[in-house]
């Protein structure tokens, strides 16, 4: 693969019973719940790891516990709405680089390396005017390329978890002059029946094919 000089930074929370993708709970237990989600950012962070990019960076909350953060420069994630972290986590993996930096959250490990370079391209392609978005089916969105760590100040004022945040996202970057550029749509994690589709998705040795597999197990046997 070409090396980029994009680099990719992988927002998440530290996998904590209680804490972590609660939506799945139920019918998962907060134990399995965190476990899918340790999976998930797990594969994803193996994933970037893998791809040819400039720099690897994690806007972590929480403490890492046993999260391999090997190869990645961690940001702390500042306290706010999602919004506000999603532009507070630009500007901290942005400080000090003229990089163009794509943010992917810790709940597609489907994506792949191959993938995560086309998004690369496309976004160094766009030129300094240009973001890049990849919306998921819920009318969110799994990514977002930036050049310049300003365009992500919009991001405070996008209400998220929402149908239409993939819209107002996109209107809020076109409203400060960028144009922007679609990614591949990708499920995410927010769901059960999400994580069972995106197992599917994922290579069978993967933590998330496996975790999922065991979950979906004792889910059944409670039913």
């Amino acid at each position: 693969m070409t090396a980029l000089r994009t680099q990719v930074v992988v927002i998440t929370k530290a996998p904590v019973p209680g804490r972590s993708k609660t939506r799945l709970t139920p019918p998962c237990t907060p134990e399995q719940a965190a476990g899918i989600a340790a999976a998930s950012v797990g594969d994803t962070l193996d994933t970037v790891r893998a791809t040819p990019v400039a720099g690897r960076v994690v806007a972590l909350d929480g403490a890492p516990g046993e999260l391999d953060l090997t190869g990645f420069r961690v940001v702390p994630q500042v306290g706010g709405d999602l919004g506000t972290r999603l532009a507070a986590a630009f500007a901290g993996a942005m400080a000090g680089t003229a990089a163009p930096t794509l943010l992917i959250g810790m709940d597609t490990p489907q994506v792949t390396p191959d993938l995560l370079v086309r998004c690369a391209q496309r976004l160094e392609r766009g030129g300094p005017g240009t973001a890049v978005l990849g919306t998921a089916p819920d009318g969110g969105w799994w990514a977002l390329g930036l050049h310049r760590a300003d365009g992500a100040a919009v991001l405070a004022s996008v209400p998220m978890s929402r149908e239409d945040t993939a819209v107002r996202t996109r209107a809020a970057l076109k409203a400060v002059g960028l144009i922007v550029i679609d990614l591949p749509e990708l499920t995410d994690i927010d769901h059960f029946p999400d994580a069972v589709a995106v197992a599917a998705q994922c290579t069978p040795e993967s933590r998330t094919a496996r975790v999922v597999a065991a979950t979906v197990a004792d889910v059944g046997s409670r039913a």
